[in-house]
Order: C-alpha cells, then structure tokens, then sequence
C-alpha cells in the first residue's frame, strides 16, 4: 500500500500587498477559532484579510477587521457577524514574544494569508511588521522590475 503524500495548503484568503506595504521582519502560524459557517464561508474562498490586522484584547491575540462573507446556504439565524474579531491561537511564549514586539515603534501584526493545513485546520500566517516610508516602496517597485526585466533578458537570450 502506497504512503499518501501530504496534501499542500490550501490557501483561503491571501493578503498580496502585505509585503509591498510593509518590511516583514518575521512570520508565525496561529490557529483560528471560526464557527461553522465561518468555515463553510472560508473554504469558498471569498474571503478579503487586505484591510486585517491583529492586535491584543484582554491579553489575548484577535484578528481584527478580516472579512468573511456569509454563507448562502446558511439560514438567517445561523449567519456570522462578517468582520468581528475572531481570536487567534498561540502558544504563551510566542504571545509574548509578540507583546513585546508590539510595544516598539512602528511594529504591527499583518495577516499574511489564511489557509487550511493539510489536517483541514483554518490557521492563519501572520507577520511582525514594520511600515514602509514611500521611497521605500518606489525601491521595491524598482527592484522588482529589475528582476522581472532580468528574467526576461535571459529568457530571450537562451
């Protein structure tokens, strides 16, 4: 009998201008409690985590502000609030780890992406992130057409 291969994540919501925005100083997978619909919802893949970030609350970590649509098939009364916060599961050490992070200047949780791992268990990947001034951005710009440019260069050339 063959050995199954681990199924990859399957990635539910995904926050592409994350990296553009901000210097991702370091990354962490954090578990995600969501109701049943809220999963339903999730595994259609409407989600929007853009406008998301994460934050402390009564000494807790919570996803603010990430968007998870209703699911159609749900009756009225079984429906989820769309963008409350939802708490997020980490172990005592990283939240503290985090908590100290958070104190220093400029330092903020950015969701990365949302998925399923390969057990189907939502988590979410969250970033320790430090704002971009606007030259900043304009370098990244500038370095990623470069490589886009480069990549194109010794494609052509063989």
């Amino acid at each position: 009998m063959a050995a199954r291969e681990p199924e990859p994540r399957r990635i539910a919501a995904q926050n592409r201008r994350a990296r553009f925005d901000y210097f991702i100083e370091d990354t962490l997978e954090a578990g995600l409690i969501l109701t049943g619909t809220e999963v339903k919802s999730l595994r259609g893949g409407r989600a929007s985590i853009n406008e998301a970030y994460a934050g402390l609350k009564d000494g807790e970590l919570y996803l603010f502000n990430a968007y998870i649509p209703e699911y159609g098939q749900a009756g009225r009364w079984l429906q989820h609030e769309t963008k409350r916060p939802r708490k997020l599961l980490v172990h005592r050490r990283e939240l503290n780890k985090l908590m100290g992070a958070i104190k220093q200047k400029g330092i903020t949780l950015i969701p990365m992406s949302v998925y399923f791992n390969d057990r189907g268990i939502a988590k979410v990947q969250v970033g320790l992130a430090a704002g971009k001034k606007k030259h900043d951005k304009r370098e990244s710009e500038k370095e990623r057409t470069w490589q886009r440019d480069k990549a194109r260069l010794m494609r052509d050339r063989g």
